[in-house]
């Protein structure tokens, strides 16, 4: 080989400390253990300082429901499947296994106000963890099945439902005890934070760019029936728990599509179930749109797995990344 096929070889061949990217589940992983970490510090500093009108007792008890409900679902699915528990070899084993359940449980107790009915939060939580194990899709090519709810979304909605006296926890409680720079500081925090786990871990940025613009859209067009003014229908975005929703809760990467453009439909069906919402004067139309469109996706999916093989292309070729908050 003389000098120049040489020098063409070694610019066919990559770096030696070339390294592939990180895998779905790497970047699962990633995303919870993160998600789990803010989450449990902004549920310390809102009952020490923000100003959560729930009970000290509220996450302990959501805390304790989850990750009950998650370890005998586990318990069960393994037994069937004739497999070890995913919680089983040792702590670490056992914490990972738990960040999903974590993160609901908080989730769940931080925006229900259920006042003493502290049953109510752990069957809210509880609920959330049941749902991922008993309503699943089948997915392909791997055959293995999927839960299509977020978790702490279904379980926050059925509560609505089922419990009239059980409401959405105050917006105010974020930043009841803050004023000045921290009001601005501790928005831009969250929001930062949000947008760089969804970049590099849930890559679910073109599912929030379709969901804000599609409901600056429904708001004008609301505002422009109605003849109200605009601002007001958009006042929601304005609020700590929208932007909760938006970076943490409609981006779930196990149960939203992973293609653009179905993260674009999917963002923009949230918006259209809203705004219908709205319309009928229907109250916590965040957390019933969700549901609504999930439930709409999970019924696609099912209807698509139930076809002969080669009658119709896939809908979302999605891998199975277990599960999510």
């Amino acid at each position: 080989m003389n000098a120049l096929s040489k020098i063409k070889a070694s610019r066919a061949q990559p770096p030696r400390d070339a390294s592939p990217g990180p895998t779905a589940a790497e970047r699962r992983e990633g995303g919870l253990i993160r998600f789990a970490i803010a989450i449990t510090v902004l549920n310390i500093l809102g009952h020490l300082w923000l100003g959560f009108e729930q009970s000290w007792a509220t996450p302990f008890v959501a805390l304790a429901a989850s990750y009950a409900t998650e370890l005998a679902g586990e318990w069960s699915l393994s037994r069937a499947a004739g497999r070890a528990p995913r919680f089983a070899g040792g702590p670490a084993a056992l914490l990972k296994f738990l960040l999903s359940a974590h993160i609901t449980g908080l989730a769940v107790g931080m925006l229900l106000y259920a006042a003493e009915q502290l049953w109510v939060i752990a069957f809210a939580a509880s609920a959330a963890v049941a749902s991922k194990y008993i309503l699943r899709v089948r997915m392909e090519p791997t055959g293995a099945t999927r839960h299509f709810y977020n978790p702490s979304n279904l379980g926050i909605a059925l509560t609505l439902i089922l419990f009239p006296t059980v409401g959405i926890a105050p917006p105010y409680q974020f930043s009841e005890n803050i004023s000045g720079a921290i009001d601005w500081l501790l928005p831009l925090v969250v929001v930062t934070t949000g947008t760089l786990l969804n970049l590099k871990f849930t890559q679910r940025v073109p599912l929030i760019g379709a969901w804000l613009g599609a409901f600056a859209l429904q708001g004008a067009v609301r505002s422009l029936i109605h003849g109200t003014p605009v601002l007001a229908a958009l006042a929601p975005a304005t609020g700590f728990a929208f932007i909760l929703f938006t970076f943490y809760m409609i981006t779930d990467p196990a149960t939203t599509p992973d293609r653009p453009r179905d993260q674009r439909l999917f963002g923009a069906g949230v918006v259209l179930a809203y705004a219908l919402m709205m319309e009928l004067h229907i109250v916590f139309g965040l957390f019933f749109a969700l549901a609504l469109v999930s439930t709409i996706r999970g019924v696609l999916l099912w209807l698509e797995q139930a076809r002969p093989a080669g009658t119709s292309p896939r809908l979302e070729p999605v891998p199975d990344v277990g599960h999510a908050r």
